[in-house]
């Protein structure tokens, strides 16, 4: 069963306050936080440097270990370098929290959407925005419009696909609880069940040895893997966006989090003054078009 969310507290809180007035100076870290948080939006709720966060005066960021590139460099989030690490450190200034503000924190990728109270303010793990996921969790506006793409190893028989029905007497993998693994289920729709790895890493040892035909990842981690990782891999091709919208990468946050509002702000107008058209230009310049699979 998920912990009962803040705001309960709160209000079981306000029920209690007489009772609670004599103590108030020994309450517990987390329920003065609670207590803090704003109800509203707006100035006074986004003022920066000032949410009600995690921990006073700190920005609680996290991600998934190993953090892989381009997303993140030399598995470092801290480092501001690689797309991800660089959107984090955009979003953080523009609510008010300079570089020495931020706390990094390791969350595996499907925890960081499961149900349940969370430790951090916000996670940034190429999470793909769903009605499903929002469910559980609050997401941001989206920062990054991706594709899913399909990796072989060049002269395998999945390298020569030009379409889905190509596809589907392959043996495809991905990660669990990713998108791409949701695209071999429910558009590719295989003859074989795709085989489900907790990690990218381990997909991409399935497929060097020769235990799978074909991976499935997003278009820019697929241009890194056959870049820098694995050389004699190639971009079969890339799949359709689903339903006519594009689909995004969002920041995770605790459903009905008070920051959700604030931190949406923050994303918007980094895609309106530009700041994350650069940064993807940075640090994705290199995943260019790759075939479409119909």
């Amino acid at each position: 069963m998920r912990p009962a969310p803040r705001v309960l507290r709160r209000a079981v809180a306000g029920v209690t306050v007489a009772l609670l007035a004599t103590a108030v100076g020994c309450a517990p870290q987390q329920d003065e936080k609670a207590a803090a948080k704003p109800s509203g939006s707006g100035a006074d709720a986004c003022a920066p440097g000032k949410l009600a966060t995690e921990t006073s005066g700190k920005l609680t960021i996290a991600t998934d270990q190993p953090a892989y590139e381009p997303w993140f460099k030399d598995d470092k989030p801290a480092n501001g370098q690689g797309f991800e690490s660089a959107v984090a450190y955009a979003v953080a200034e523009r609510l008010g929290y300079d570089k020495a503000a931020v706390v990094w924190q390791s969350v595996p990728f499907n925890k960081a959407f499961a149900p349940g109270e969370k430790t951090f303010d916000f996670d940034i793990n190429q999470v793909s925005i769903s009605d499903e996921r929002k469910q559980a969790v609050d997401f941001s506006s989206g920062y990054y419009d991706v594709r899913q793409a399909v990796i072989a190893l060049k002269g395998g028989k999945a390298a020569k696909a030009t379409s889905l029905a190509d596809l589907k007497g392959l043996k495809l993998g991905a990660q669990v609880g990713t998108t791409s693994l949701d695209y071999i289920d429910d558009l590719v729709k295989p003859t074989t069940a795709a085989a489900v790895y907790a990690k990218n890493d381990q997909a991409k040892s399935a497929l060097k040895n020769g235990q799978v035909d074909a991976i499935v990842v997003d278009l820019p981690t697929a241009f890194y893997i056959t870049g820098a990782e694995i050389t004699d891999g190639t971009i079969v091709g890339q799949f359709e966006n689903q339903g006519g919208t594009p689909e995004q990468f969002g920041l995770v946050l605790d459903k009905g989090s008070a920051l959700t509002t604030c931190v949406s702000d923050a994303v918007d107008a980094l895609r309106a003054d530009g700041t994350l058209a650069k940064i993807e230009q940075q640090w994705l310049s290199d995943a260019v078009d790759a075939p479409v699979l119909k």
